[in-house]
């Protein structure tokens, strides 16, 4: 993919993620459910800098002195990925934000040096719902309170790519900068909430640390590109958006593969697909001719073979309608940075 001079730059302190020399691992596993598991725990966080501490839940595991180890745990999940299965079935929901949730979870009570002490801990008051904590955990640095998110978002074409309130959600209706305040202003100081400590109290825990983890992509316009947000990580992972309009002129400037929309449950690891199961350009043409003109973004991938009669993916699209984003959603952020 097209990387931006931001996005080119390298950064004296590394990755966030302890885990670098196993980025490669999820496009090497087979099994769907496995490889998103993998891809949560290994893929980069979205922002390097932002309001919010970030901390990687699995900083202080036993995995990450040893990664071989958690390697090892994740082939052998692979070859007998029933453990995982069932756990994600006890959740009936497959909504992606829940889902990545679900995926964390199993992978902190598996962790060695990690004492998961609740997952999405309702804290209420007067028979209300407040909010609640994504994960409560313990470690050998202390006892952490993480807000957990996983999103995709589009960078601008005409306005300040810095400004993280220009990159917004495929729907147009959520933006970075919404998303970072909530998290940093709502989110993080639930923990130290009277209410919260009530229910810490509980468990036997005082008030913990609070972080985030923002894993995602950044998708760039291909038109015109844009920079990455103030504060993004210079790791992020990114691909591009298109309009309909401009489709054929972006095919024609990409390496030779076969295209395809990803469903969105199928949004997080890198596309695996049997060669059975690949759309010709026939077949994609003809998917493409029926999309309504006001379609909503559809997440392409574009796939090439590998030598064992598996394809995988080696880039990701956002393909929205001409008139992305609507005319209001753009005057509404404008009155926002007008009126901050």
């Amino acid at each position: 993919m097209g990387e931006t001079d931001g996005q080119r730059q390298t950064s004296e302190m590394g990755s966030m993620n302890p885990f670098p020399a196993l980025a490669t691992l999820p496009g090497q596993l087979r099994h769907d459910s496995v490889r998103d598991l993998a891809w949560t725990l290994l893929s980069p966080a979205l922002m390097r800098h932002c309001a919010g501490a970030q901390r990687h839940p699995l900083k202080a595991s036993a995995w990450a002195d040893a990664p071989q180890v958690l390697e090892d745990w994740l082939r052998r999940l692979d070859q007998d990925p029933e453990p995982l299965d069932t756990w994600l079935a006890q959740r009936g929901s497959r909504r992606l934000g829940l889902y990545y949730e679900r995926l964390w979870h199993f992978a902190l009570i598996a962790a060695p040096g990690i004492e998961l002490l609740a997952s999405n801990l309702p804290i209420r008051a007067a028979g209300r719902t407040l909010g609640e904590l994504d994960v409560l955990l313990r470690d050998c640095t202390g006892v952490h309170h993480l807000e957990l998110a996983i999103k995709f978002y589009l960078g601008p074409e005409r306005d300040a790519g810095e400004q993280a309130e220009h990159w917004l959600g495929p729907g147009c209706h959520d933006r970075l900068g919404s998303k970072l305040a909530h998290l940093a202003n709502h989110q993080l100081p639930m923990a130290a909430h009277p209410e919260t400590r009530i229910a810490l109290a509980a468990l036997g825990v005082d008030t913990p640390q609070s972080h985030l983890w923002l894993g995602g992509y950044l998708f760039y316009p291909w038109s015109t590109g844009c920079k990455p947000p103030a504060g993004a990580a210079v790791d992020h992972l990114h691909g591009h958006w298109v309009r309909q309009c401009d489709w054929a002129g972006f095919v024609t400037s990409r390496p030779a593969g076969h295209w395809q929309p990803l469903p969105r449950e199928r949004w997080l690891a890198p596309a695996r697909v049997e060669q059975a199961r690949v759309w010709s350009v026939a077949q994609f043409e003809q998917w493409r001719a029926l999309l309504e003109p006001q379609a909503s973004a559809r997440l392409l991938v574009r796939l090439a073979p590998e030598a064992d009669g598996i394809c995988t993916e080696h880039e990701r699209v956002f393909l929205v309608s001409d008139q992305w984003p609507a005319p209001a959603v753009v005057e509404t952020v404008g009155a926002t940075n007008a009126a901050s």
